[in-house]
């Protein structure tokens, strides 16, 4: 059995699940789009600049993709986050800029909380949001 994270892009993020691809792929290392099949004219749930089908990586680790023309009654939200884990101060520090930046938001400000608000998970924390409404939870390992 295999499970796998699988990113539905719909409503007004329909149609830049390729444009969130290629930013992940860019901004974690060892990464990269592993395949992507578009919907051909005439079928149901897309059009042909959509992608019907993808697999891509992130620093080794395997998501899948779709995106949906549909009028779903759901999109992305908080409760559901990608969380990244690493010793580097900095990559952490840069990705999480990249993600939160360019109409992204930030929840919970990438720092240290020891003491009041310390939220247990490493040395410093972070939560954001990117612009495609994906959530990413930033921890900075012991």
């Amino acid at each position: 059995m295999n499970t796998a994270t699988f990113l539905t892009f719909v409503g007004k993020q329909c149609g830049k699940a390729e444009e969130a691809i290629n930013l992940y792929t860019s901004v974690f290392p060892n990464s990269g789009i592993k395949s992507l099949t578009k919907y051909a004219e005439g079928e149901a749930g897309g059009t042909p600049e959509l992608i019907k089908y993808g697999v891509f990586t992130l620093n080794g680790t395997e998501y899948m993709v779709s995106e949906s023309n549909y009028n779903h009654a759901w999109s992305f939200t908080p409760a559901v986050s990608l969380f990244i884990m690493d010793d580097s101060d900095e990559l952490i520090q840069t990705i999480f800029e990249k993600l939160s930046s360019n109409g992204g938001q930030i929840m919970v400000p990438l720092d240290n909380y020891n003491g009041e608000g310390d939220y247990g998970f490493g040395k410093k924390f972070g939560w954001c949001e990117d612009k495609y409404g994906i959530s990413w939870q930033f921890v900075l390992s012991e």
